[in-house]
């Protein structure tokens, strides 16, 4: 069964208890770590003081790092969301130790949420209530937000299909915001997710009795090789972008070459009927034509061979 308890607006409880197993699993999920909640885990806990001012939302870490306690594991790990249409880093930071774990989501990171939900609903569907082990519902949650990364990845994949319709759609100029938004997010993804696969091997390489156990570490073999596959899907979307991009960029280069080379025509045209109208319209004497009497017609009839020779040229030489 699970023991639910509220404690505070920002901090749950959520113990974890097997009649069929001696201890007790508790799992701390903390939002927006302010001074109160750093202070709870002052008071309560063993934790390191430079771990706990780590924890507060005011502070970032800008790349996935662990660490190793007294008697605990500190990991900070991050995770993409969507915000206003752009992907975003969800820092979230564990404190793992016998008997507990503790979870600080300060970016709200709804699929944290979620399975923290399920775990107050379901508790026998998880994993750690049959082992109620701290570092396997440590497992679980990393799995689960792995596996929320792959609804990001699935729709790059649908923006990526869009975007091909619209480029072969002769809708080059749409798709270039497309393209330059999920360039964009796809980036970020890598940026949040490059380091994941060291992390985790690193945390099964520790001294630790937390995760030492072969029963153990034969999970964490299984996210090290996910976050190898959601790596995999990124290389294949970044390859996959770049190639649409010049392939959109080769089409408007010859859409405008094909605008460029009508209006070259044009003004080269264009170029001799003006010519003819300047030398017939200078007012000097004996000009030729304009005292005959069909002296308009017959600069008009030469205007239009010029115009037709220089078609003709044009064809022959195949740049029409």
């Amino acid at each position: 069964m699970a023991n639910y308890k509220k404690i505070s607006d920002r901090i749950e409880e959520l113990f974890i208890d097997n009649p069929r197993t001696a201890p007790v699993l508790k799992w701390v999920n903390i939002i927006n770590a302010g001074k109160n909640e750093i202070d709870y885990l002052r008071k309560n806990y063993n934790f390191d003081l430079d771990h706990l001012k780590a924890s507060a939302a005011s502070v970032s870490f800008q790349r996935p790092q662990i660490f190793r306690g007294s008697d605990y594991l500190f990991l900070v790990l991050h995770f993409p969301a969507f915000k206003d249409d752009k992907i975003v880093s969800s820092e979230i930071d564990f404190f793992v130790g016998h008997g507990f774990l503790i979870t600080v989501n300060n970016n709200n990171l709804k699929a944290l949420l979620d399975f923290f939900g399920l775990g107050k609903k379901n508790p026998d569907s998880l994993l750690a209530y049959s082992l109620e082990s701290s570092a396997i519902l440590l497992y679980e949650i990393l799995g689960h937000l792995l596996d929320g990364c792959y609804q990001l990845l699935d729709k790059n994949s649908i923006d990526i299909n869009d975007v091909e319709d619209l480029i072969f759609s002769s809708k080059q100029k749409e798709a270039v915001k497309r393209i330059l938004t999920m360039r964009r997010n796809i980036i970020n993804i890598r940026k949040i997710m490059q380091n994941h696969k060291n992390i985790l091997s690193q945390l099964m390489e520790m001294e630790s009795s937390l995760v030492e156990k072969p029963a153990i570490k034969k999970y964490y073999v299984g996210l090290v090789e996910h976050s190898k596959r959601i790596w995999e899907v990124l290389d294949n979307q970044k390859e996959m972008i770049e190639v649409l991009n010049n392939t959109n960029e080769s089409l408007l280069n010859d859409h405008m070459t094909d605008i460029m080379k009508t209006l070259t025509i044009f003004s080269v045209i264009v170029f001799p009927l003006t010519l003819l109208a300047a030398i017939f319209g200078m007012n000097v004497r004996n000009m030729p034509f304009v005292d005959h009497s069909y002296g308009f017609w017959i600069i008009l009839f030469l205007m239009f061979l010029c115009s037709l020779g220089m078609l003709a040229f044009f064809e022959k030489k195949k740049w029409l």
